[in-house]
């Protein structure tokens, strides 16, 4: 799928080819509780009103169960974000994630093809290991600290907050947050693709900007087979009527290979299949 920050229709391809219809069914079964039904309310009762972010919550949350399953995991990892308020232009890298201890090794695709950075929880005092390819390969290897401004030019958050796994969390705490308010709009999208995997997404959004709204409508890609949490998008508030929201957030995690049975050896610098020196 292709985005761009000044589409007049901001939904992606995919949506516009998937049937755009709520939830039905046996994937309505899945959220819990029908909207509007208390959860063990008395026969007869008066079923309390249920706000409409509680099933869309009940499926974040299947999600993160899901992945808690998981040791490790390897995927292609793109991104697009919006920092100090420029869109950047999408990255790809090839990712591996070991959740215990937390380990990351990402390997530039485009754009800074050859880039490798390494992350291990508890080693190198806290530090990234990094290197570049062509004339600034010759700085080598250099030890950054994840929250420094140079290890974050390009990106909204460290290294240490990489994986889906904080992508779920984030969307669970944001819309646990939103169900203190009215003002929320849930659609879900049962039919959607991404590539190859299909999809359901769920998708909230506000009506008007609120201090206690950070975004003006977020999705969150569940794929059908593992109910892994695949894609999140985040769009701001548009700043004049009749605007698109502008994309703030995109991550995406595809052609994945879970407990792939990743070892130190895959996020020490001395692999001899990686570029360190």
């Amino acid at each position: 799928m292709r985005h761009t920050d000044g589409r007049s229709d901001s939904r992606p391809a995919a949506f516009r080819r998937a049937v755009l219809v709520p939830f039905l069914g046996a994937l309505v079964a899945m959220a819990g509780p029908a909207l509007g039904e208390e959860p063990g309310a008395a026969a007869g009762s008066t079923p309390a009103p249920q706000h409409p972010l509680v099933p869309a919550l009940d499926h974040a949350r299947a999600a993160r169960e899901a992945l808690d399953d998981a040791k490790d995991y390897q995927a292609v990892f793109s991104r697009r974000e919006r920092v100090k308020g420029r869109l950047g232009e999408p990255q790809t890298m090839q990712v591996k994630i070991r959740h215990q201890p937390f380990s990351v090794y990402l390997k530039f695709v485009r754009p800074h093809e050859g880039r490798e950075v390494i992350y291990v929880e508890g080693k190198n005092d806290g530090h990234l290991l990094a290197h570049e390819t062509g004339i600034r390969a010759l700085a080598g290897t250099v030890k950054l600290l994840p929250t420094s401004e140079r290890a974050m030019a390009e990106s909204r958050f460290p290294i240490t907050m990489m994986g889906m796994r904080t992508l779920v969390d984030a969307i669970v705490s944001q819309w646990e947050q939103e169900t203190q308010f009215g003002e929320t709009d849930v659609k879900y999208y049962p039919n959607a693709k991404l590539g190859e995997m299909e999809c359901y997404v769920i998708e909230s959004s506000h009506p008007q900007p609120r201090k206690q709204f950070k975004f003006q409508l977020t999705r969150l890609y569940i794929e059908k087979t593992t109910r892994l949490p695949v894609r999140v998008e985040q769009y701001g508030f548009p700043t004049r009527a009749g605007e698109a929201p502008p994309l703030m957030e995109e991550y995406t995690y595809s052609n994945l290979r879970v407990d792939s049975g990743l070892t130190d050896v895959d996020f020490d610098p001395s692999n001899r299949n990686y570029g360190f020196d």
